[in-house]
């Protein structure tokens, strides 16, 4: 049998616990505000009539404090630098393509545009075993980036998505995206807020 004071502290606990989930539930109070955007991603050059639907949740969006990190680590090491220090950032988001899990991303950029804003993304990409393994040439391109253009005008959003990919400086001395395969244009963008 439970005594009154048994009763009185489970009661208690109860609804402790009651306001704590009301506090996580409500939109604004205990939780941050998620971004969705959703794409369809058209295959180019040898991917051509290839396609698949992408989303792209943003958490939050990256510090400068995080891309001056970035910068530091590429001025360091290059793009493996780059890898590293994305290794060891904390997900701002998430990538997803369906019939996969999807993976986080460790940096999104908003920029604002005269038409709207421009989302930029890029994390290590996911190593499959038999790149591992057979220790191919497509290891060396281990960055997932892209970029999405929000028009103020929806039908104008368009993107790019470079699935593997390095960061390299080119021979005019400016950095730039070296490709493994060709670059997937997103079409039919959506946000969600």
């Amino acid at each position: 049998m439970c005594t009154r004071s048994q009763v009185l502290r489970l009661a208690s606990e109860l609804a402790l616990l009651l306001a704590v989930l009301t506090i996580i539930s409500v939109p604004g109070l205990g939780q941050k505000e998620i971004e969705t955007i959703d794409a369809s991603a058209f295959g180019t050059s040898t991917q051509m009539g290839r396609h698949f639907t992408l989303r792209i949740i943003v958490y939050q969006f990256s510090s400068p404090d995080d891309r001056a990190m970035l910068v530091q680590a590429f001025q360091k090491s290059q793009n493996d630098g780059v890898a590293q220090q994305l290794e060891k950032m904390e997900s701002v988001g998430r990538i997803q393509i369906p019939g996969t899990l999807g993976y986080d991303l460790s940096f999104i950029r908003e920029i604002e545009t005269p038409t709207g804003r421009t989302i930029r993304f890029v994390t290590n990409r996911k190593i499959a075993f038999g790149e591992s393994y057979g220790n191919t040439q497509s290891k060396s391109f281990n960055l997932t980036a892209g970029e999405i253009n929000i028009d103020n005008n929806k039908d104008k959003s368009v993107g790019v998505l470079f699935p593997a990919a390095q960061l390299i400086v080119n021979k005019e001395g400016e950095l730039q995206f070296d490709l493994r395969e060709n670059a997937w244009k997103l079409n039919n963008v959506i946000e969600w807020k």
